[in-house]
């Protein structure tokens, strides 16, 4: 019980990670109507993000230390943070200590910006073209994007650290009940927890708000709701700013999970879309349903006694179970009549 209630929490980060992208993905062509294989760059682009502010946080000069000598009793050099001089030591360090989650102010202003230049500049001039034009030019600037950031920050991967209060493990089975071998790094119950909130803040977003109302209605008929006299196509370059920070705060409190490196947006794009199929082009929630679903059977095929009876499973799980459920619900697991179908 113990070894399946933590592939099931192993399943449940990493299923979170998938619902936040599809998730997104989902937005963008629910209401658009745009295939948009960028995504997953949106996601590398919020990791990077939470990079560069940690980088921004530790700019240093250095100074003779007032304390510090070598063996000769010659004073010593030492590196002072920037960020010292103007918030105080204490401040300093929590700042830097808390980038990766303070990181998340940053990729919300800077992922919905490069939402709206993307969908402004590129995106509504393929909102009437074939599927396929859609996916070419979205893809062509994912390359585009990934070899930008690899100029800049280099093709290895970049480590981020968690905040120092959740660097260590949690003790979930005695919370439980289960017996102290159950044991999970914080960071990634935090992650399930923030990924949770970000999917609940979005669904109640689109369902109680005016601006979520017309959204809907024009997911379903968007000719109708122009003809009211109502600019959904503003309201849509919003939605497509939203979806990008979606992806972008995904990635930014992933970076303590998976180190960063410019080519772990392709990595997930592909598997998103596979979470969007599963789930039902369209369906929002179908999205999130097949995300948390593949992530826990990704994560239970990894176990050694599957790997064991069926070596290289865990790589392929995910699209065998896409294959069984598209031939017996060939519009996913909650896919919406009409979608794709003309």
């Amino acid at each position: 019980m113990d070894a399946i209630f933590l592939q099931i929490l192993n399943g449940l980060d990493k299923g979170g990670a998938y619902a936040l992208i599809a998730l997104g993905l989902t937005l963008v062509f629910g209401t658009l109507g745009v295939v948009n294989f960028a995504h997953g760059a949106l996601f590398m682009l919020g990791a990077f993000c939470a990079v560069s502010l940690e980088r921004l946080l530790n700019l240093s000069y250095e100074r003779i230390s007032e304390t510090e000598t070598d063996f000769l009793g010659k004073p010593l050099k030492e590196q002072i943070p920037y960020l010292a001089d103007f918030v105080g030591e204490d401040w300093s360090v929590f700042l830097r200590d808390y980038s990766v989650p303070i990181s998340i102010l940053l990729a919300i202003v800077v992922m919905g910006l490069i939402g709206i230049v993307m969908e402004r500049g590129l995106i509504k001039h393929f909102y009437r073209r074939p599927h396929a034009d859609q996916i070419l030019v979205t893809f062509g600037l994912a390359i585009v994007l990934q070899e930008i950031v690899r100029h800049y920050f280099g093709a290895n991967p970049i480590p981020q650290s968690a905040p120092s209060d959740f660097a260590g493990a949690a003790n979930v089975g005695s919370w439980l009940g289960l017996g102290p071998n159950v044991i999970y790094p914080w960071w990634r119950l935090v992650y399930f927890f923030f990924s949770a909130l970000v999917i609940l803040l979005t669904f109640a977003f689109l369902q109680f708000t005016t601006f979520g109302m017309v959204v809907r209605a024009g997911m379903q008929d968007r000719e109708t709701v122009g003809l009211l006299g109502i600019n959904i196509q503003r309201r849509f370059t919003i939605v497509f700013a939203l979806a990008a920070v979606v992806a972008g705060v995904a990635g930014a409190m992933y970076t303590p999970i998976l180190s960063p490196d410019y080519h772990m947006g392709m990595d997930f794009l592909v598997l998103s879309f596979v979470v969007v199929v599963v789930g039902g082009m369209g369906s929002l929630g179908g999205a999130v349903l097949a995300g948390f679903l593949l992530g826990i059977l990704q994560s239970f095929a990894a176990m050694n006694v599957i790997q064991d009876l069926v070596p290289g499973i865990s790589q392929i799980i995910v699209y065998l179970v896409a294959v069984v459920v598209l031939l017996t619900l060939p519009r996913g697991l909650m896919g919406r009549k009409g979608v794709m179908e003309d």
